[in-house]
This record gives C-alpha cells, structure tokens and sequence, in this order.
C-alpha cells in the first residue's frame, strides 16, 4: 500500500450513531472490493460534526478498480442509499496522502483493517 484516501465528512452530529453504522458497514464491503482499510474516525471530544476515513490503495489505478467493483457492489449500494435517505453526511472531501516510509500499515485479515506500526 502506497497511498491512503483519506475521507473527510461532515455528519450531522445528531445522526452520530447512524453514521457508526455507515462506518461499520464498509468493513466487508471495501476489503471485498480491493480497498485496504485502514479505519474510521468519529468525533469524540470537541468538534462534533467531522468522522474520517482511511482506505489504502497501492496505486491510484488500484483506487480506480475498487471505485469500479464499489459502484456495481449491492451492499455498497444499499450503504451509500442509507446514508443518503437519512441524510448522515453532509459534506464529503477525498484527498489522497502517500505514507511516511518511518510508518507501515500491517493487514490484520481477521479485523478487516490495517493496523498502524510505529516499529
């Protein structure tokens, strides 16, 4: 993994549970799709209304096949149509990041994520 998409949202902080389950959703359906999920991020403490993404990609070509299988995905479809029928996200950015080569992202295969390494 090369690079990491890294999504920006703003959510409706009313609809913070909703939008956890949006998040949890994605855990089968991007690794099935080609994605190397690194994680999401919810607001916690101080500013209310802004979650994070994390999907790694070993390329932007690779970026490009997953949104491909994404859009025919079913699952991925009913997410993205929930998310939109209860209106969780109101704003969404992408910006692509390369990783710092100190920092290494490891598959863990049973949690359907990546794991940081700081060794």
């Amino acid at each position: 993994m090369t690079i990491v998409c890294l999504i920006r949202y703003q959510i409706d902080p009313f609809q913070r549970e909703g939008f956890k389950q949006y998040a949890a959703n994605w855990g089968g359906i991007i690794p099935r799709c080609g994605g190397h999920l690194v994680g999401y991020l919810l607001p916690y403490e101080g500013t209310n209304d802004v979650a994070w993404g994390l999907i790694g990609f070993d390329s932007l070509a690779a970026y490009e096949a997953y949104r491909a299988r994404l859009s025919s995905d079913p699952d991925a479809r009913e997410n993205l149509a929930m998310a939109q029928t209860k209106r969780l996200i109101l704003r969404e950015e992408r910006t692509f990041v390369e990783l710092v080569d100190t920092l290494s992202f490891q598959h863990r295969p049973g949690l359907n994520m990546l794991t940081l390494n700081t060794s």
